[in-house]
């Protein structure tokens, strides 16, 4: 009986011994994780374009992406963004970029020219990395817009009538519009239009690692020149108008200025478009001087009331213009 209670007492010592061990075993390894995620393309491998306006731009990036998976339109903290260097026209600019998509649209309320004041307020803050939401205000001037994602059989009579008034567009594609539809491309380039980048696949440019969103732009870019005479694109619309601060400034280091829009409405629907009076009402209510006008050519509607959009603007004093802005981008 006595060896019996020695040989207990023995055992639950060895079992404390071996659990005191694993405690501190575990408790030193448990630092923690590693927050590091993939880094951006380095500098060298970044694509370099010559463009209209003379562009020369990279990008280098000095911190990992954090994780962050939510929307928010607030300043972003030291925590939720990553700090990058933008170079752009020779002149070099530090800053801390948001990475989280910025929650934005159009919105309804307006200063005393009509121009909406949230396109205002994100031009103050964000033209700085190289991004349109709305024009100068210096003159009538605005600025008609075409997304192409696929082609509904209205493009043609697009270019027909902005032929007939004298009106120059920009045309954003994507890489399966410009191969499905190769001749309204050129149909495009050849009477004076901008075809802008759309990207290849028409993803969430937030949603995709820093690398793969500049093979978007880039690969369909390439296409583009090479199918096209050399045809150099340096305007890009992010598609569903997604984009943070960091995007943003990817989009720039690849030698673009991207344009979002100071009107929209929901025209992108075949199966569901708005009547032709009443779009063209609010097509007119919402004109501006400096206006950024985003209409989908899938619309039936937009095709018919075109010809009557441009007349009455004109009668009120608005000039259609050609997309030549210079870069916004601000070194300082």
């Amino acid at each position: 009986m006595k060896f019996l209670k020695i040989f207990v007492m023995f055992m639950a010592f060895l079992i404390a011994l071996t659990s005191c061990s694993r405690a501190a075993k575990n408790s030193g390894s448990s630092a923690a994780p590693s927050s590091q995620q993939p880094s951006a393309p380095p500098e060298d491998s970044l694509p370099s374009f010559e463009t209209p306006s003379g562009i020369s731009s990279a990008l280098q990036e000095d911190e990992g992406r954090p994780a962050s998976g939510e929307n928010a339109p607030a300043e972003s903290s030291p925590e939720e963004a990553a700090s990058i260097t933008v170079v752009a026209a020779g002149e070099t600019v530090p800053g801390t970029l948001g990475v989280q998509q910025v929650t934005w649209g159009p919105g309804t309320n307006v200063d005393e020219q009509n121009r909406p004041i949230d396109p205002i307020a994100l031009q103050e803050k964000y033209g700085k990395l190289g991004a349109y939401f709305i024009a100068p205000p210096a003159s009538k001037d605005i600025y008609l817009t075409f997304d192409e994602g696929y082609e509904n059989g209205y493009t043609p009579k697009i270019l027909d009538r902005l032929k007939e008034k004298g009106v120059k567009a920009v045309f954003f594609v994507t890489l399966a519009y410009a191969k499905s539809s190769p001749e309204l491309i050129r149909r495009m380039i050849d009477e004076g239009h901008t075809v802008g980048n759309h990207s290849c696949n028409h993803p969430n440019m937030t949603a995709i690692p820093d690398e793969t969103g500049i093979a978007e732009i880039r690969d369909l870019h390439d296409y583009i020149s090479q199918n096209f005479g050399g045809y150099q694109m340096w305007l890009f619309r992010p598609p569903e108008g997604a984009f943070s601060e960091r995007t943003l400034a990817l989009t720039h280091s690849a030698g673009y200025i991207s344009v979002l829009w100071s009107f929209a409405y929901k025209d992108w629907d075949p199966g569901d478009q708005p009547e032709e009076t009443a779009a063209l009402n609010k097509i007119l209510s919402k004109l501006h001087p400096g206006a950024i006008y985003l209409l989908h050519a899938v619309s039936k509607t937009n095709t018919d009331i075109l010809p009557q959009f441009i007349d009455s603007a004109r009668e009120q004093g608005y000039i259609f213009k050609s997309f030549t802005l210079p870069d916004p981008f601000v070194t300082n």
